[in-house]
């Protein structure tokens, strides 16, 4: 029995070495696997770089779009300045009005719902304008039209839209409805809201739907919007938004941020 033993032994050792062995990966398979993985890893940063660069040329893209924009409104602005014609805030029958007619300073904005630039400015301005108007100091005659078209059709819905609030809920709801158009300022490019959207807004501004939904959805107001951008026109504006401070345009400063700082402050 103790001759048996050790090979016994002997024979249980050596079996359980031989199961080790096939049942682990040899040298091959995992230079092979480590191969795959690295791989793997490969393709993902490279994936993970293309989806970098795409987000940078797209945003390197609507920044220059965005520089564009502005340079082709100060080149359209500027050179056009000695051509806009002298209006009066509250002449016009294609305007929205704020403040007294005694005020001592006036002010006339012409703009597009969809241009950039105008929400720019009334971002910068509207609030300080507003408080001015309602201090007696200012009036301030807001003057919408369709620039923008060629865009889509967003312009000429939101000008239309304004005209049926202004109409059917008056000026007060309006100027509100008119704020809410340049918070809610789509890109130019796109999407654009429905006219669905629009009601919604002019809701939220104080309207009655029952009074504007139908008007809204039906471009009632295109013909004020028409007439609007005829009147602009005439009046020698060639881009949006033109600014005048008693009859004069004002161009003073480089930004849409300095020009309203710089109003604001001639009027205070």
């Amino acid at each position: 029995m103790a001759w048996f033993q050790p090979a016994l032994r002997r024979t249980t050792y050596v079996g359980s070495m031989s199961t080790d062995s096939a049942s682990s990966p040899s040298r091959k398979e995992k230079r092979e696997a480590r191969a795959a993985k690295a791989a793997a890893e490969l393709e993902a940063l490279r994936k993970k770089q293309a989806r970098k660069s795409i987000i940078t040329v797209v945003a390197v893209v609507a920044v220059i779009a965005v520089i564009v924009g502005g340079l082709v409104w100060f080149s359209l602005n500027r050179s056009g300045g000695d051509e806009i014609t002298a209006a009066k805030a509250g002449s016009s029958e294609h305007g929205l009005v704020i403040g007294p007619d005694d005020a001592p300073r006036k002010v006339v904005i012409y703009e597009d719902f969809l241009c950039p630039v105008c929400g720019d400015f009334e971002a910068a301005s509207g609030e300080d304008l507003a408080e001015l108007a309602a201090e007696g100091k200012v009036q301030v005659d807001y003057r919408p039209f369709i620039l923008l078209d060629r865009f889509g059709p967003y312009s000429e819905l939101a000008t239309s839209s304004f005209a049926v609030v202004q109409e059917e809920a008056g000026s007060q709801v309006a100027k509100k409805f008119h704020d809410l158009l340049f918070e809610n300022q789509p890109s130019e490019t796109g999407p654009y809201p429905e006219a669905a959207d629009l009601v919604d807004l002019a809701v939220e501004a104080g309207a009655e739907e029952s009074a504007v939904k139908d008007r809204i959805e039906n471009l009632d107001g295109k013909a004020w919007a028409d007439a609007a951008t005829a009147a602009a026109t005439a009046d020698g504006v060639q881009g949006t938004p033109t600014i005048l401070l008693d009859g004069e345009q004002f161009l003073e400063g480089n930004t849409m941020e300095e020009i309203a700082a710089n109003l604001v402050e001639q009027i205070s």
